[in-house]
């Protein structure tokens, strides 16, 4: 299972982005979703997961701001990102697992090269 994150970029505070995490050699029906991010000289941390049937769980970053989702006849999974704070910099990774869907770091198996956001104006 590969996957590569994108979307990522320059926004200011205030804005939106949305980041897509494309899956290739495998389908994704069957494969938990998480995004996580990590921000210079932290550790990375779970934002938001959705489990193969669809239901999400938002870690504290994400409620109320981002939004998690999948398509899985894109084999693509997305975090919306709206209201971006300075503090949302961070280098944004996807990961895939199979299992009970978390949003810890060691639950994942296959990890992306991470997407980064900056938020600056």
């Amino acid at each position: 299972v590969q996957l590569q994150a994108s979307g990522g970029g320059l926004v200011q505070p205030g804005g939106s982005l949305t980041l897509s995490c494309t899956v290739s050699g495998a389908s994704l029906d069957w494969w938990n979703v998480g995004w996580f991010r990590q921000a210079p000289g932290k550790e990375r941390e779970g934002i938001s997961c959705v489990n193969s049937g669809g239901s999400t769980s938002d870690g504290e970053s994400a409620k109320g701001r981002f939004t998690i989702s999948r398509d899985n006849a894109k084999n693509t999974a997305y975090l919306q990102m709206r209201s971006l704070l300075p503090e949302d910099t961070a280098v944004y990774y996807c990961a895939a697992q199979k299992g009970l869907a978390t949003k810890g770091v060691d639950d994942y198996d296959y990890w992306g090269k991470g997407t980064l956001v900056t938020v600056s104006s």
